[in-house]
């Protein structure tokens, strides 16, 4: 019950839709709302470094033996079988047939379902996430029909042993895709899962003689693993990590690999840890090394190799988060933070996205669409601030305002409402309203420098990649005019870092006169202090929580009633920031403040949200409930 207080508290403090009460299961992720369409009939040659392996062509994907033999024709749809030509998705789609109703695959007579074809439907959807971007599609027919050969036991192993031989090391959203993949697929089975790893052979003998040989397997490996230690948690994530998984990820996170390696083996030991017991493993296990890999590893924080710097991040935030190493100081306690004034805001995020301690930096492993917003607002002038991209896949950097709503696990964050604009580098678009505008700057790449200039004397913002400025948008303007903050949205594994001016700018604009977040913004020491979880959990602990409490942030008194389902204990802070009602998804018409009205005297302020603050009397609020059954007032709402 605490610990579903606190990830609760940290989701919704401000008002932001939690990750953590996950209502419902969504099945479309933030590659969903890229419009992939009807895939099968959309080109790309943009995939030129995938060879199927030998031996696997033609190799039927059927648990009904066969007789088909490795020289017989490789079927129509199947990837060329070699690296130098390249691949173009056919107009006709892949020879597999789809029963909506039943969720299974059905064959024709002439045709079998082999790794070449799985493996053309994996890079299908790769070849789709980056050019097919409009909202509220259904999922692809590439992912339907993987999800289709995976619900059997054998189907299982073949998509996922196709993820890992043909997910290419080159793509930026090449790691997104095994995540996206690894959740539309079912469950596995224990069985299957065994399976897996006697087939992988993961001994830590193995991880050493190949991971510098094969960075892609390795690399591709460790996502799969940390999805599965994510998704089955708990005894099925436990059983997961044998002696030999062990081995091979701590093997992995010695600097002798490639970062690439180091980096997933880092984040999926991270993510078996989310089972107590797997955490408890793995913090013994790190107790009998020395010096600590992970102190190593921390070492890279500030690298030019901006895959390193990736690692000393993650290496960091494990070591103040996860596993604590109790000679070592918490980096907030070492860090110097007096020359920052504005902060990315750690109490407006889900418990998924990773902040540094000094509050500029920031990070997303998990399978959803991760939002920050920072903690000052601009109401008038003109205002710049940078962004350093660390990771080259799908951020979407901006300007958004507290109307706005995130909805992480639908794949909505900034730029995807009305109150909202963002630049996304990656597939080089605006987004405003969840709709979006193509530009031509060239893909941003790790040590770009994103420039956001908001003026708001004139409705205009403007966005620049390393100085060359875009021409104005506006399109925001028609539903916000003040109360901006700078923000940003990001899919997994992607990282940036934030200058709101505590340091010179890289590219300042030349022809106007701007001001800076951090000259006017204002923090006291405490508000500067991002806590590690474990910490920010003790002092939750000692918070009580009134009984009319709001059962979403638990700040506020739960004062409304939602229409047209009737389901309340909800206050309209939260509401307001809500479509769908978090006990039954209704979608939400309206909704009624029942809040109960106060004595006209003495020290109580009403606010026109509906919150209630005692401001001079000693008497509490529960007492002047109680005596106020004959006298009320009405907020400024009515």
């Amino acid at each position: 019950m605490i610990i579903t207080l606190w990830l609760t508290y940290l989701a919704f403090h401000h008002g932001i839709v939690p990750s953590i009460t996950r209502f419902i299961k969504f099945q479309k992720q933030k590659a969903h709302r890229f419009d992939m369409g009807n895939c099968c009939t959309k080109k790309s040659s943009s995939h030129t470094d995938h060879t199927p392996s030998s031996g696997q062509i033609g190799q039927p994907v059927t648990e009904q033996p066969t007789n088909q033999s490795n020289n017989s024709p490789t079927p129509t749809n199947s990837l060329p079988t070699t690296s130098t030509q390249q691949l173009s998705l056919p107009t006709s789609s892949c020879q597999l047939r789809i029963n909506h109703s039943q969720t299974s695959v059905s064959r024709t007579k002439k045709t079998k379902t082999t790794i070449v074809d799985i493996e053309y439907l994996v890079l299908q959807t790769l070849a789709a996430i980056k050019t097919l971007v409009d909202n509220d599609q259904e999922a692809p027919r590439c992912i339907l029909k993987l999800h289709a050969i995976a619900e059997n036991e054998f189907g299982w192993l073949a998509v996922v042993k196709s993820i890992i031989a043909t997910i290419p090391i080159t793509k930026p959203l090449g790691p997104a895709v095994i995540t996206l993949l690894m959740d539309e697929c079912p469950l596995p089975s224990k069985s299957a899962m065994l399976d897996l790893l006697q087939d992988l052979d993961l001994s830590s003998t193995n991880a050493s003689l190949n991971s510098r040989m094969d960075v892609r397997r390795h690399r591709n490996i460790e996502i799969v693993l940390g999805c599965l230690g994510e998704k089955l948690a708990g005894p099925s994530s436990v059983s997961l990590l044998t002696k030999d998984v062990l081995d091979y990820l701590f093997e992995n996170l010695s600097p002798i690999h490639h970062a690439s390696v180091i980096l997933h083996s880092l984040i999926t030991l991270e993510k078996f840890s989310q089972t107590s017991e797997n955490k408890m493993t793995i913090c013994s296990r790190l107790k009998t090394i020395s010096p600590s890999p992970l102190g190593l590893l921390e070492d890279w924080y500030h690298h030019t190799d901006f895959t390193k710097r990736e690692v000393g991040f993650c290496a960091r935030w494990c070591q103040d988060n996860l596993f604590i190493n109790e000679k070592r100081k918490f980096t907030y306690e070492v860090l110097d933070l007096s020359k920052i004034s504005v902060m990315l805001n750690s109490k407006d995020v889900s418990e998924y996205l990773k902040i540094s301690a000094n509050g500029l930096e920031a990070r997303c492993d998990a399978s959803s669409f991760e939002s920050v917003r920072s903690t000052f607002p601009i109401d008038a002038g003109i205002w710049y601030y940078e962004a350093t991209v660390i990771t080259m896949g799908v951020m979407q950097i901006g300007w958004a305002t507290k109307n706005s709503k995130f909805l992480n696990y639908e794949g909505y964050g900034i730029g995807d409402d009305e109150y909202s604009i963002s630049y996304d580098g990656c597939r080089k678009l605006i987004w405003h309203n969840a709709k979006s505008n193509s530009n031509n700057h060239p893909a941003w790449k790790p040590g770009d420098i994103l420039g956001l200039l908001l003026d708001l004397d004139n409705c205009e913002v403007i966005f620049s990649l390393n100085g060359d400025a875009l021409p104005p948008n506006r399109a925001v303007f028609k539903f916000a005019k003040n109360g901006f903050l700078a923000a940003a949205s990001f899919m997994s594994f992607q990282q940036c870092e934030f200058n709101f001016g505590h340091a010179p700018f890289m590219y300042p604009p030349s022809d106007v006169q701007f001001q800076t977040f951090n000259y006017h913004g204002s923090l006291t020491q405490q508000e500067k202090i991002i806590l590690p979880r474990h910490k920010k959990l003790q002092q939750l602990r000692l918070v009580k929580v009134k009984d009319n409490s709001c059962n979403l942030c638990f700040d506020e008194r739960a004062s409304v009633r939602l229409e047209p389902c009737q389901h309340s204990g909800f206050c309209s802070t939260c509401v307001s920031q809500l479509e769908l009602c978090p006990l039954c998804r209704v979608n939400i018409t309206s909704w009624t403040n029942e809040e109960k009205l106060l004595p006209e005297t003495n020290g109580i302020e009403i606010k026109n949200n509906g919150a209630v603050k005692q401001v001079l009397q000693s008497q509490t609020l529960d007492e002047n409930f109680q005596n106020s059954d004959d006298k009320t007032i009405k907020d400024e709402n009515g």
